[in-house]
C-alpha cells in the first residue's frame, strides 16, 4: 500500500522547501522527496557556500589596501583548505537547520530519488535500495538544475561548480571556462585567493543578458586584479592528470594552456534524469517542463517550480514560485508571480547588480532617440587613499517621453544591496524627477543615484 497525502514535492531545493512548509501551514499533508542534502543548490552548492567564499577572497584587496588607512599589517598568508573546511561547516550547519523547519512545520521529509510511477504515484529509492511508494492529489516537481559538462575530449578531467566546494586546497592556476555570473565569480574568488587565473570566453564579452557596458566595467575590473581573459577563445580538449592536478586545456585555435584544475562553468540545465515523467504524461519542452502562470504543467493537478522550468533561474523566484503555488492551491487566496521586474546581480569583483531593463533592450524596445541614458563614473571613497580602481559605475536608462526609469545598473562596492532598494522604485513606476527630488545621503556611493543630472 502506497503512503498518501494531499501533496508530494519532489525536491528539498529553495522552491520545493518554500512551498512544502506553506502548503502545510494552510492544512495540507506534505510529503517532501530528497535524494541528497537539504537546502538544493542556494544552501548545498551555490549562493551562500559562494558567497562566502567572495568574503574570504575580498580580505586579499582589503589587506592589500590596510597601510593607506594607517594598519600595519605585516606577513599574512592564506590558509584555503581552513576556508574551504569552514564553508562546508557552514552548510553543514544549514542542511540541519532546514531539516528542523521541515519537522517545525510539519511536512515529511522522504529520503531518497523519487520518479513517477503513474500520475499520482511516486516511487522513491533510497540509499539501501529499499522503496517506498506514495500517492497524493497533486504533485510538485521542483528538483532544480544540474551543470552541463560540455562534450569535448577530456571533459571529465574538469570540475564542474558543485565540485569546487568540495575542494580540500587549491591549485596554483586555473582555467575557468566561460562567460557567465558563475564563470565570473568564480575567476574572481580563485584570484583573490592566490590562483593565477585564466578565463576562456567563446564570444566577445562577459556576462551576456546584462547591460554591455556594465558588463565591459567587470571586465576591466577583473583584468585590472590580475584575471587573464581571453575573448573568442574556447577550450577544444582538456588532458593530463586531475592528479595530482597536470593539466593542459588546448584552445580552438590550437594553443596550449598548462594548469592545475578547469572549471567548466558553461551553463546549467534542468535535472530531469531518472524522473520518469513520461508515466504521469508530463510534457517537455527541450530540457525543461513548460508551465501556465499558475506554475501548472500539461497534467492539471502536477506542477512545476524554479529552475526545471528554465524561466528566471534565481533563488528567490523560485522561493515566490512555491509560495504562490500554495497560496492558490491551499490557502484559497489566488495569486501570480510578477516575472517582468526581477533585480539580479553578479557578485565578482567588482560587484554588479541590475533590474530593470538594459540600455540594449530599451533601445530595442523603444527605439535609441526614445531614451535617455544617465551615467557616472568615479572612484569611491573608500578608495580614495588606496587611489587604485576599478571606477564604479552607475546607469539610470529613462523613458524620455514619460521620464521613468526603464532600468538601474551599479557596477562596484555594495552593489548588490544598493539596487536591491532601487527595485522598489522601479516596482512603483518612478521617474527620473522621483529620483531627483529625493535628498541624498552624502557621503556614500548610492547618493549619486540621486544627484546624476538631467
Amino acid at each position: 500500500m502506497a503512503d498518501r497525502f494531499d501533496l508530494i514535492v519532489l525536491g528539498a531545493g529553495s522552491g520545493g522547501l518554500a512551498a512544502a512548509k506553506r502548503a502545510a501551514s494552510h492544512g495540507a499533508s506534505v510529503a517532501i522527496v530528497e535524494g541528497d542534502r537539504v537546502g538544493g543548490t542556494c544552501v548545498i552548492r551555490g549562493c551562500v557556500p559562494k558567497k562566502l567564499l567572495v568574503y574570504g577572497s575580498a580580505y586579499c584587496h582589503l589587506l592589500a589596501d590596510a597601510p593607506s588607512y594607517g594598519w600595519e599589517v605585516g606577513e599574512v598568508r592564506l590558509n584555503a583548505s581552513r576556508l574551504l573546511a569552514n564553508v562546508r561547516a557552514e552548510v553543514n550547519r544549514l542542511n540541519a537547520l532546514h531539516i528542523g523547519f521541515l519537522e517545525k512545520a510539519g511536512v515529511e521529509l522522504v529520503r531518497g530519488w523519487g520518479r513517477f510511477a503513474g500520475p499520482n504515484r511516486i516511487s522513491v529509492t533510497s540509499a539501501d535500495g529499499s522503496v517506498r511508494e506514495l500517492e497524493a492529489e497533486r504533485v510538485l516537481i521542483a528538483v532544480g538544475g544540474r551543470p552541463h559538462r560540455p562534450e569535448i575530449p577530456g571533459a571529465h578531467l574538469g570540475w564542474m561548480s558543485d565540485d569546487m566546494f568540495e575542494l580540500e586546497t587549491l591549485p596554483e592556476q586555473m582555467v575557468v571556462v566561460g562567460a557567465g555570473f558563475i564563470a565570473c565569480e568564480f575567476a574572481c574568488i580563485l584570484n583573490g585567493l592566490g590562483v593565477q587565473v585564466t578565463q576562456l570566453v567563446r564570444g566577445d564579452h562577459l556576462l551576456r543578458g546584462f547591460d554591455r557596458e556594465s558588463s565591459e566595467a567587470v571586465r576591466a575590473g577583473m583584468e585590472a586584479a590580475g584575471i587573464t581573459i581571453r575573448l573568442a577563445h574556447s577550450p577544444a580538449a582538456i588532458s593530463g592528470q586531475c592528479l595530482p592536478g597536470e593539466l593542459t586545456v588546448t584552445t580552438q585555435s590550437g594553443e596550449t594552456i598548462p594548469c592545475g584544475g578547469v572549471l567548466l562553468a558553461t551553463g546549467r540545465q534542468p535535472f530531469l534524469q531518472g524522473l520518469n515523467l513520461e508515466a504521469a504524461g508530463v510534457a517537455v519542452e527541450g530540457n525543461r517542463v513548460p508551465v501556465d502562470p499558475d506554475q501548472r504543467t500539461n497534467v492539471p493537478h502536477i506542477y512545476a517550480v524554479g529552475d526545471v522550468t528554465d524561466r528566471i533561474c534565481l533563488t528567490p523566484v523560485a522561493i515566490d514560485e512555491g509560495r504562490a503555488f500554495a497560496d492558490t492551491v491551499y490557502g484559497h487566496r489566488p495569486r501570480q508571480v510578477d516575472h517582468g521586474l526581477v533585480a539580479c546581480a553578479v557578485f565578482s569583483q567588482p560587484e554588479l547588480a541590475s533590474v530593470g531593463l538594459t540600455e540594449e533592450e530599451a533601445i530595442a524596445r523603444h527605439g535609441s532617440e526614445a531614451i535617455g541614458v544617465h551615467r557616472a563614473r568615479f572612484r569611491p571613497m573608500s578608495q580614495a587613499l588606496p587611489a587604485r580602481d576599478p571606477k564604479v559605475l552607475l546607469k539610470l536608462i529613462v523613458e524620455r517621453a514619460s521620464g521613468r526609469v526603464l532600468g538601474c545598473h551599479m557596477v562596484g562596492e555594495h552593489a548588490a544591496e544598493i539596487i536591491q532598494m532601487a527595485a522598489i522604485p522601479l516596482g512603483m513606476g518612478a521617474t527620473k524627477a522621483d529620483f531627483d527630488r529625493t535628498m541624498a545621503l552624502h557621503p556614500s556611493v548610492a547618493e549619486e543615484f540621486v544627484t546624476l543630472p538631467s
